[in-house]
């Protein structure tokens, strides 16, 4: 009883107070029953050990409570630090190192840390959830499989890094990747713009096309639809950017080559400005260059198609008109020759062509043939003879100045005052510079001629003849004219000496008309005072080159030939000063001697 009570009054006051007083009653009460002390002393013994299992249970729930505590903070900080791996957070210190707290205190003031870093994980998790969705989802379309992996299961196995450095990596990865997205429908993008302009160019069907390399890129503008943007999409798209290039090419140069024929066909045939008119979309679409046609069907097979059954009609049309389009080339080839001074192929005449196609010698496209070459030749060689016949139309221009030169000193009253006279004498002077510029002219000419026949290693013939012969020839005549035109002069010398000597003698020269009459009688007639003349009084137009070809003439268009004809200048002034002396009589003899 004494244990009892030092034992409770080793409790707090109020439980001793208590617990002394219930000790009391109890004893109180034992003596009013008549308890023995022996019993008494059993029950406070039987009491005593109530009290001590009590006391055991409470220790011992109160260390079961201690090491719960113990364990869940030890549980607390080893979350705490885990979440702080996981989220990368080192700069968190845990507030049990801070001061010494009781077991319950310290799981209080660690608990809220934990909770905000779970919350903080949860959300950092949703982040990285996000981002490798669209990583996973961006890697599907660019890999070309339609089903997006589910991103939790491959970020399981990463849960114990939910670091910004790591959510920043992935963010870094999931913009590459939408760059490439984008990078990709953009090429997509062109190329199904590329793909549409040139099916449109070539008539083919735009849908089927892209259709053939993935079906989504029909149908890209549909809600909800997404472009597959794989690699073989690419390259299918490339591949078919490049066939159809390589369609347009090949349907361009047919286009042109039929074209071209179409041409030739319009040409040979004459073909009318409303015949021509159907084509003109195909012509003037063939005038760009291949990248830059862009109209709708301009190379489709029925345009094609078209301009070619055009050409096989006009062709079978040619068979049938063969002979008349071979009569007309040789026309072209002769006057082209003709312009040019020089003698056509006569093997295609127009004479034996004809005989040729109707006897069925020939074939009238091989006879076509050979002119189109000698019309080619033709032209070609009035090229490179340009230069020589503007020579020679300048030489005989100034041939033909010379003659009216001549004609102009003939005429006694080119000095009179008549209406229109200055003008002639103006042109009297410029013709007297360019006759005498005409010597120069012809050893140009042979010059520059011989420069040719050097180097084309041929002759160069005008109206069949060499023209260095025909200008040497012109040389020599020219030379003999003046010869004679010096006689001339020389014998009228002569003449007016006598004349003069004659004067001194019987007086004052007489009137013709007493000449006339007066020396009839005497021995024979006298000859007067020649009528005066110019240098090219002989024959004025003798030395032109339209009198040296006389019995050639001209052309219809007026175009001047040559004529290779020698010509006797000196039998021409005898005959001249024959016709002189005819005209005014013989030389006067001496008067008799009185």
């Amino acid at each position: 009883m004494l244990e009892l009570g030092r034992h409770c009054s080793s409790s707090n006051g109020s439980i001793n107070t208590t617990n002394n007083s219930m000790v009391r009653e109890l004893q109180q009460l034992w003596a009013d029953i008549g308890e023995s002390d022996a019993e008494k002393e059993r029950m406070l013994v039987e009491l005593e050990r109530d009290c001590l299992k009590v006391y055991q249970r409470k220790v011992d729930e109160s260390a079961n409570t201690k090491a719960h505590l113990l364990q869940s903070i030890a549980s607390k900080e080893a979350e705490l630090a885990t979440l702080m791996a996981a989220l990368g957070e080192h700069k968190i210190t845990s507030p049990l190192k801070k001061k010494v707290m009781p077991l319950k205190e310290q799981l209080t003031s660690i608990t809220p840390l934990v909770e905000d870093l779970k919350l903080e994980k949860e959300e950092r998790l949703k982040q990285f959830t996000d981002v490798t969705t669209q990583i996973e989802k961006i890697t599907a379309e660019i890999s070309g499989y339609g089903e997006v992996i589910n991103a939790m299961s491959s970020l399981n196995l990463e849960e114990n890094d939910l670091s910004l450095r790591k959510l920043t990596e992935y963010q870094t990865r999931l913009r590459a990747l939408q760059n490439e997205k984008s990078e990709r429908v953009r090429r997509i993008l062109e190329y199904v713009n590329e793909v549409h302009s040139l099916c449109a160019v070539l008539g083919v069907d735009f849908g089927k096309t892209v259709s053939d390399v993935h079906p989504s890129l029909r149908e890209t503008t549909r809600l909800g639809q997404c472009m597959n943007i794989s690699d073989s999409t690419l390259q299918g798209l490339d591949q078919a950017i490049l066939e159809l290039r390589t369609e347009r090419k090949v349907r361009f140069q047919k286009l042109k080559d039929v074209v071209a024929s179409l041409f030739e066909l319009w040409d040979l045939m004459g073909s009318s400005k409303e015949e021509k008119y159907n084509f003109s979309r195909v012509t003037f679409i063939m005038g760009f260059p291949e990248a830059e046609i862009l109209e709708p069907g301009a190379l489709s097979l029925e345009i094609v198609q078209q301009v070619s059954s055009e050409v096989e009609r006009l062709t079978k049309l040619k068979a049938s008109r063969m002979k008349e389009l071979v009569m007309k080339r040789r026309s072209e080839l002769e006057d082209i020759c003709y312009k040019t001074h020089i003698d056509p192929d006569p093997s295609t005449a127009a004479d034996k062509s004809s005989a040729m196609i109707d006897s069925g010698l020939v074939d009238p496209c091989v006879l076509l043939t050979n002119i189109e070459a000698q019309i080619n030749m033709a032209k070609d060689e009035s090229l490179s003879r340009r230069e020589i016949m503007d020579r020679i139309e300048r030489w005989l221009s100034a041939c033909e100045e010379e003659t009216w030169l001549e004609d102009f000193n003939l005429n006694k009253n080119h000095y009179s005052g008549g209406r229109g006279a200055h003008i002639n004498l103006k042109r009297a002077e410029r013709a007297r510079v360019l006759v005498s510029k005409i010597p120069g002219m012809i050893e140009n000419l042979i010059t520059r001629t011989l420069a040719w026949e050097n180097k084309k290693n041929k002759l160069f013939l005008y109206d069949g003849a060499r023209l260095v012969s025909i200008l040497e020839e012109y040389k020599v005549t020219r030379q003999l004219k003046e010869e004679e035109k010096r006689r001339a002069r020389d014998q009228r010398k002569v003449q007016n000496m006598v004349l003069a000597e004659k004067e001194a003698i019987y007086g004052s020269k007489p009137s013709p008309r007493r000449s006339t009459s007066s020396f009839k009688n005497i021995n024979g007639p006298l000859t007067p005072s020649p009528r005066r003349k110019s240098v090219g009084a002989l024959n004025p137009k003798l030395m032109s080159p339209q009198h040296y070809h006389q019995h050639n003439g001209y052309f219809n268009n007026g175009t001047k030939r040559l004529s290779t004809a020698p010509l006797n200048f000196v039998a021409i002034a005898k005959e001249e000063t024959m016709s002189f002396s005819s005209a005014f009589g013989s030389e006067p003899e001496s008067p008799p001697q009185v």
